[in-house]
């Protein structure tokens, strides 16, 4: 059975049958959190016309996994109760479920698969996600397709490791230049096929399948206008220091919304971004994390007001960061950081599933300079207490650390700063990692992301080269400073606007 879908971006994950005699097709909505531009919602979309049944959603939210909190369960909440309106009249029923307790939700899918001919899922190579759907796999007895949406180049279009065995692990690329040349070659083929604006089209309007009762009961739907009321989270057992962000909330509305000002306004001066007070940076980041809004329709964005066609695209792949796409200066520069290294990151998690977040995933150039200069002293060192609440000497870091605080993310370029002098204060590179990842995980809109672990390895040589002069603590891994990074990009304001935490 064929859908529009490419091939390269179907994964069925064990093999358990299709049941074309059940009652429905089941899209089990986990990473791509939309009502449109989604390949998995087109695949489960083209099942349900083929297979002549109707499409049930299931949107979940899990209570116990790691770093939960009032933060980020708004913005999914938010994101859901969008959707419930987007599929409000559709050919397909939406059922929005919120777990009140960790756990509380197990063998939902499993209830919801027993009627289900198949079910489709999204691909997402980071955190929880693939290990809860190789679980779910082995609990299911009917097949689970897995669908790659995760950026413009499929996860599984990697040349092999091993030139000799094309069915062996896939290649891990160490240079964004090495990776961008890559891209270059083979990009083109899949421009000609995105996801449809509207997923649903063409599905026939049906009678919605019904939660079976015995379901409904154990568990119900969520009252997502109760969840996002005042104190609608406080019954969760989830963190409520960590608060949500009111200047950002949210949902594929706001998202859509920040896309189209980032297209009208701030994409022609892209090109000032590494400035905090230019404020052109395209703020998508949490909503491309979350999926409420897809890589693909940014990309599209950006090539419509560009006035692209396919006949603009470089002849050549040299790997250079500009030229390629042939659009205005400020528009590559974009897409460079939206396709070469948001996939980049992807991908290097797709080839590492064991190893992207351990201090082992980092290339040996790195690890071995990092424990030639283990035991270099580090003057000063602060605890995880103190940096968390940005209690250092250095007011630059401070306020880079109080603006993820209490807006979920850091200016891009303040970031690798933020990053590197993690590493200069704590006893260990080890240790830095540990600091980096609970700092990012537990506040960043886009953590738990691969994008958001590429930029925190980074920091310690991933997907770089090595530098001199070699340097105590650094070795040879690049070096930031606090001074130099005043002296290249202006942060007066920015300092006095996060000094004090309320930014």
């Amino acid at each position: 059975m064929t859908t529009s879908v490419p091939a390269l971006r179907v994964h069925p994950v064990h093999d358990a049958p299709l049941r074309p005699e059940r009652r429905f097709v089941l899209y089990w909505m986990v990473a791509a959190r939309r009502g449109g531009s989604s390949f998995a919602l087109d695949h489960a979309a083209d099942l349900a016309r083929e297979l002549d049944r109707p499409l049930l959603v299931l949107e979940p939210l899990r209570a116990g996994y790691r770093w939960a909190s009032d933060r980020f369960h708004r913005f999914v909440i938010e994101g859901m109760r969008d959707n419930g309106a987007t599929f409000e009249g559709s050919a397909a029923r939406y059922v929005p479920y919120v777990e009140p307790a960790p756990g509380a939700g197990r063998g939902l899918l499993a209830a919801l698969a027993a009627q289900a001919c198949v079910v489709v899922t999204d691909e997402f190579p980071c955190f929880f996600v693939p290990r809860m759907q190789a679980a779910a796999a082995r609990a299911l007895d009917v097949r689970l397709d897995v669908v790659d949406g995760c950026g413009l180049l499929p996860l599984r279009d990697l040349p092999a490791a091993d030139r000799g065995d094309p069915h062996g692990p896939r290649r891990r690329f160490h240079r964004a230049v090495d990776f961008r040349r890559h891209l270059q070659k083979r990009l083109e083929r899949h421009l000609g096929a995105f996801p449809r604006a509207n997923g649903l089209a063409g599905l026939v309007l049906r009678d919605a399948p019904d939660v079976p009762r015995d379901v409904a009961r154990r568990w119900p739907e969520a009252d997502l206008d109760a969840l996002l009321t005042d104190g609608g989270l406080a019954g969760l057992p989830i963190d409520h220091d960590v608060r949500p962000v009111a200047s950002t909330p949210g949902g594929r509305r706001a998202g859509l919304e920040r896309l189209d000002t980032f297209l009208a306004s701030r994409l022609p001066r892209y090109d000032e971004r590494n400035q905090p007070e230019a404020e052109v940076t395209s703020g998508l980041s949490p909503y491309l994390h979350f999926g409420h809004v897809g890589p693909h329709e940014v990309v599209r964005g950006v090539l419509d007001v560009e006035n692209w066609t396919p006949d603009h695209v470089a002849s050549r792949a040299t790997g250079s960061r500009s030229g390629w796409w042939g659009v205005s200066p400020a528009a590559e520069g974009f897409l460079d950081q939206v396709v070469t290294w948001r996939e980049l990151c992807f991908h290097t998690c797709h080839v590492l599933p064991d190893a992207y977040d351990r201090y082992e995933g980092l290339p040996d150039w790195a690890r071995r300079t990092l424990e030639e200069h283990a035991d270099d002293p580090r003057e000063p060192l602060y605890t995880e207490r103190e940096l968390d609440e940005a209690r250092t000497h250095d007011a630059l870091w401070n306020a880079a650390q109080n603006q993820l605080r209490e807006q979920g993310v850091i200016h891009n370029y303040l970031r690798m700063l933020w990053g590197k002098k993690v590493l200069e204060w704590t006893p260990s590179p080890r240790e830095a990692l540990r600091v980096l990842v609970e700092l990012n995980n537990r506040y960043a809109l886009d953590g738990r992301d691969p994008n958001s672990y590429g930029g925190i390895f980074w920091v310690l040589g991933r997907h770089d080269r090595a530098w001199g002069p070699e340097r105590e603590v650094f070795g040879k891994i690049r070096y930031m400073s606090s001074e130099n990074t005043a002296r290249k990009v202006r942060v007066r304001d920015y300092v006095a606007r996060f000094a004090d935490g309320r930014g």
